[in-house]
């Protein structure tokens, strides 16, 4: 795509945009500037996009009939062998649609990209065929992952498979739903304000957020640099750090994975827990929304790992209730400014631009219409938000995750994990597809108080299923000290194998 000079009109509407009064002799002037900028965007046009190779062959992605995909949990179906031995031989995994599959369809929930189909794989990708993972194919997720609920999705919602009335989680729905179900084996799911962790709770999963960095977003549509995380979503904690295992470590490319650190997280797994510690966090049951049933199935879990000879106290961070707040101006403004006029990527990082992604991703802004309640909330108030005060409440936003995670941190001095709910709520109900901009906003969001916090202050938090209240299940966060899944998946390997969790 050659670039050309712009005309005067162009030049001038340009100005007009940036707050510039130029005379036609000045925009005379600077056009005939502009020649050399143009050709050095000219020669970068005409040299090879360096994107890794794709070395796995893999079917074309084809949506499923209704009848084989009866939650709505695949967006398509592809099969890619990995390798004939590795870590994850025999096992079969589905990708989160925001994730890149070369030469398969990815619409990241949204109609606007329904057409796409990648160049590159991703490094996640990669890491699991290199280690002898099948996978089989797209996980529907919510639009732009931008809900908690799962009724976003441009193909209609994902239904929860353990009552098809009421929402599976979001934004990593189908992640969630295909590993509850058994249609594979384990999932990747993404994480920006607790998508891989509400739907593991609702769906009665194990989903593990790492610590921001641990595992690599390259090749994977980032929402927000500074709370981007993806990882593993499995039916057992065992999967879920024998994943891990394989997903974690810096690629070369991803700017997030700043002081990453690695362990071998299955050899935490069945490790004695008797003399550990944890901090029930009094707040985490204080949300707007709690439920008894799911406070009290938490606490009792609680109970169990007392029994195997955890110590549990509780404590108190207040600042913890403020969380959700703090988080907003960087979920809004972020996602507003790189994922959706930033043409998905921003700038400013050393990271893999996907191009062709930038350049089919363009495409929304004459297509905004279609876009998901959600996200144009969200759009409109970060850019009435920006026009207004700029980036001043991102950047003290920021600055408060850092005062937020000193209070956590100053628990984890203490403790080896802070536990409470990882939803308010067990799942709720879908809204009906006539259902008023207001419920559909409300159920998107209700359920996230516990999760986004750990998003900005970039601790690792595993949600693992504690029991049933109605016949849905209940979550329960263990959020652990940067870099130390490992003391997470000891804990929660101890209280998966002190009984079933269906019968607690």
């Amino acid at each position: 795509m050659s670039v050309k000079l712009p005309t005067d009109t162009q030049l001038a509407g340009v100005a007009e945009t940036l707050g510039m009064n130029l005379s036609p002799a000045d925009i005379a002037s600077f056009k005939g500037l502009m020649g050399d900028y143009v050709a050095a965007y000219n020669i970068v046009d005409l040299m090879p996009d360096m994107l890794p190779p794709v070395t796995y062959p893999r079917t074309p992605g084809v949506k499923p009939a209704a009848p084989d995909n009866p939650l709505n949990a695949w967006y398509v179906q592809s099969t890619v062998t990995g390798a004939p031995g590795g870590k994850l031989a025999g096992k079969t995994v589905a990708l989160k649609d925001n994730v890149m599959l070369a030469g398969v369809p990815m619409m990241n929930g949204s109609s606007t990209l329904e057409g796409y189909l990648p160049d590159v794989d991703a490094t996640v990708v990669t890491r699991l065929l290199d280690a002898g993972a099948t996978i089989l194919g797209k996980a529907h997720c919510e639009c732009f992952c931008m809900s908690g609920g799962s009724h976003t999705g441009a193909h209609g919602p994902v239904l929860n498979p353990h009552d098809p009335t009421r929402s599976a989680g979001g934004s990593s729905s189908g992640s969630a739903a295909l590993v509850a179900t058994g249609a594979v084996d384990m999932a990747i799911g993404g994480d920006q304000g607790g998508s891989i962790r509400m739907p593991a709770s609702f769906c009665g999963t194990v989903g593990m957020k790492p610590t921001h960095g641990l595992v690599p977003y390259t090749g994977i549509v980032p929402i927000e640099v500074y709370i981007d995380h993806t990882g593993p979503i499995t039916a057992t904690v065992a999967d879920n750090a024998l994943m891990l295992e394989v997903l974690a470590g810096p690629d070369g490319y991803d700017s997030r994975q700043l002081g990453c650190t690695t362990a071998p997280y299955t050899q935490a797994l069945g490790q004695p827990v008797a003399g550990m510690k944890i901090a029930i966090l009094t707040e985490g049951f204080q949300q707007t929304g709690a439920e008894d049933g799911v406070n009290a199935k938490v606490r009792e879990a609680a109970d169990r790992l007392a029994a195997l000879g955890v110590q549990v106290d509780e404590v108190s961070v207040p600042m913890h209730l403020l969380g959700a707040a703090i988080w907003t101006p960087i979920g809004l403004q972020g996602l507003t400014q790189t994922m959706m006029l930033g043409d998905g990527y921003g700038t400013s990082r050393r990271d893999l631009y996907v191009t062709s992604f930038m350049d089919f991703h363009r495409g929304w802004r004459q297509r905004s219409d279609e876009l998901s309640e959600t996200l144009k909330l969200a759009m409109l108030f970060a850019q009435y938000a920006d026009d207004r005060h700029g980036k001043r409440f991102y950047g003290k936003a920021v600055n408060l995750s850092y005062r937020l995670r000193a209070a956590y941190d100053a628990v984890l001095a203490d403790y080896d994990a802070i536990i409470m709910p990882t939803t308010p709520m067990t799942a709720t109900p879908l809204p009906g597809p006539d259902a008023p901009r207001e419920e559909v906003v409300a159920r998107a969001f209700e359920m996230l108080a516990n999760t986004c916090p750990f998003d900005i202050t970039h601790h690792p938090a595993i949600s693992m299923p504690c029991g049933m209240v109605a016949g849905l299940p209940v979550g329960l966060m263990m959020v652990g000290r940067a870099w130390d899944e490992a003391t997470l998946y000891r804990l929660a390997s101890g209280l998966e194998a002190s009984g079933d969790w269906h019968d607690w």
